[in-house]
C-alpha cells in the first residue's frame, strides 16, 4: 500500500533514499501536475527525473520526465520448451546472440532485411537527417550498454522463456536530447525559472509541442519494432542451439514513455520513467538484477499509481559507486553455474545484483498493483 511521503507524492517504496523523495516532490510541484505524482517501489534518483516515477501532467509533456532512452522496455517468450529440453550447457548460444544481437555503445550491423522491416512498420522517421537515417538503420535491431540484457529464463514449471532489455538506441537519444535542449531555452527565453532546470517543460499546441510529440511516439514505435526484431533473432539462435521448439506467446511493452490517458475524470499525459503500464489484465515483465529472479505480470489496475507498476529492481548504487566498492570476484560467485559473460566480469561490475534493490521486497512492495504469472530464474545472461 502507499504512503504519502511528501506533499502531492505517493510511494509504494520500502526502500527508499531521502534524495529520491527530494527529486520527485520537485516534479509534483510543478504547476501543470494537477494531482499526485506515483513512486514506484523500485524508485531511485535518476538524470532528469526519478527513475520509477508516474507523472500525471496536463497541457504539457516534461521531456526529461521521458528521458532520453524514449521507449526502453521489455521483451520477453515463452517456448514450448523444458529445461529437460535443453542440452547440458547454452554456452554455444553465446557466439549466435554476440553475432546476431550486436551490443555495445555505437553498435550496429548491416543487415539487408532491416531496411524492409524499418518500412513495415512506418521507419524511418521522416524528420531525420542522412547521418540519422543511417544510424536509425544500422542499429535496429541491436541491443545497446548499460543494463540492457538478453536472458534465456526458466519458469516455475521449468518451462523456458526469453527475455530482454532495450530501448531506442542512439536515434532515440539524439532525438531527446534535441527536445530536452529545446524546452530549456524555451524557459530562458520566457523568463521561467524552474527548481530544477531538468524539469523544463513543452506546452501543448505549440509547434515545440508537436515536434517533440511527432519524435517521442515515434522513437517509441521504432523501439518497440526493434525489440521484436531482436526477440525474433533470439528465440530462433535458442531453437537452432537446442534443435527445436516454438514460441508460445510474447509480451513486449515500454518502460520509459508518455501516453495520452484518462485518469481523476481528465485526459492526462501519464509519463512513465522506469515504471510499465499495469491496467487491469496488461501483462509486464518486471526483470531483477544480474543473478536474480525476474517476474511475469498481470496488472491490477490501481487507480492510485494511475495503472502502473515498478520495471525492475532499481539502483541502490550508483555505477561509480559500484565500480567502487564491489568486485568482479563477488560478482562471478553471485552468478554462480548461469552462462554468462564471464570473461567481461570485470566490466560488468557496475551490473553486480548488490548495486541494485531486492526484486523480490519490491514485488512484496506492490501486491496491491500487479499479480505474478510466473517467477524467472536465469541460465543464460549477455549484458550490453
Amino acid at each position: 500500500m502507499p504512503q504519502q511521503v511528501a506533499p502531492g507524492l505517493l510511494s509504494w517504496a520500502s526502500d527508499i533514499e531521502p534524495g529520491t523523495i527530494e527529486q520527485a516532490a520537485r516534479a509534483a510541484r510543478m504547476p501543470f501536475v494537477p494531482s499526485h505524482v506515483a513512486l514506484m517501489a523500485d524508485a531511485h534518483v535518476g538524470m532528469g527525473a526519478t527513475v520509477g516515477s508516474v507523472i500525471p501532467t496536463n497541457g504539457a509533456i516534461i521531456p526529461s520526465a521521458v528521458g532520453v532512452d524514449i521507449g526502453c522496455g521489455m521483451v520477453a517468450t515463452e517456448t514450448t520448451l523444458t529445461a529437460a529440453d535443453l542440452p547440458d550447457t547454452l554456452a554455444p548460444l553465446m557466439p549466435l546472440v554476440e553475432k546476431r544481437i550486436p551490443a555495445g555503445v555505437g553498435q550496429g550491423h548491416a543487415d539487408p532485411r532491416i531496411d524492409a522491416e524499418l518500412h513495415a512498420v512506418g521507419l524511418p522517421h521522416t524528420a531525420l537527417t542522412g547521418k540519422q537515417e543511417t544510424t536509425t538503420l544500422s542499429q535496429f535491431g541491436t541491443l545497446g550498454s548499460g543494463n540492457h540484457f538478453v536472458e534465456v529464463c526458466l519458469d516455475e514449471r521449468n518451462r523456458v522463456w526469453t527475455v530482454l532489455h532495450s530501448g531506442s538506441r542512439g536515434i532515440g537519444n539524439q532525438l531527446a536530447t534535441k527536445h530536452i535542449g529545446e524546452a530549456k531555452k524555451l524557459m530562458k527565453r520566457y523568463f521561467i525559472t524552474l527548481e530544477d532546470p531538468d524539469l523544463a517543460y513543452l506546452v501543448q499546441g505549440t509547434p515545440e509541442f508537436g515536434a517533440y510529440l511527432e519524435d517521442m511516439l515515434w522513437a517509441q514505435r521504432y523501439a518497440l519494432a526493434s525489440r521484436a526484431r531482436m526477440a525474433e533473432v533470439l528465440v530462433s539462435s535458442l531453437f537452432e542451439v537446442v534443435g527445436q521448439g516454438e514460441a508460445v506467446r510474447t509480451i513486449n511493452a515500454h518502460h520509459n514513455f508518455t501516453q495520452r490517458e484518462h485518469h481523476y475524470g481528465k485526459s492526462l499525459w501519464i509519463t512513465r520513467k522506469g515504471a510499465i503500464k499495469a491496467d487491469r489484465g496488461d501483462e509486464g515483465v518486471i526483470p531483477g538484477s544480474m543473478g536474480t529472479r525476474s517476474y511475469i505480470v498481470t496488472g491490477l489496475g490501481n487507480a492510485s499509481s494511475y495503472n502502473s507498476s515498478s520495471h525492475g529492481a532499481g539502483r541502490r548504487m550508483s555505477r561509480s559507486q559500484a565500480r567502487r566498492e564491489l568486485s568482479a570476484e563477488s560478482l562471478t560467485e553471485a552468478m554462480g553455474d548461469r552462462t554468462w559473460n564471464a570473461d567481461r566480469a570485470g566490466a560488468l561490475v557496475d551490473e553486480h545484483p548488490l548495486a541494485y534493490k531486492s526484486i523480490d521486497q519490491v514485488m512484496a512492495d506492490q501486491k496491491d498493483l500487479v499479480t505474478v504469472q510466473h517467477t524467472l530464474r536465469q541460465i543464460f545472461n549477455y549484458k550490453g
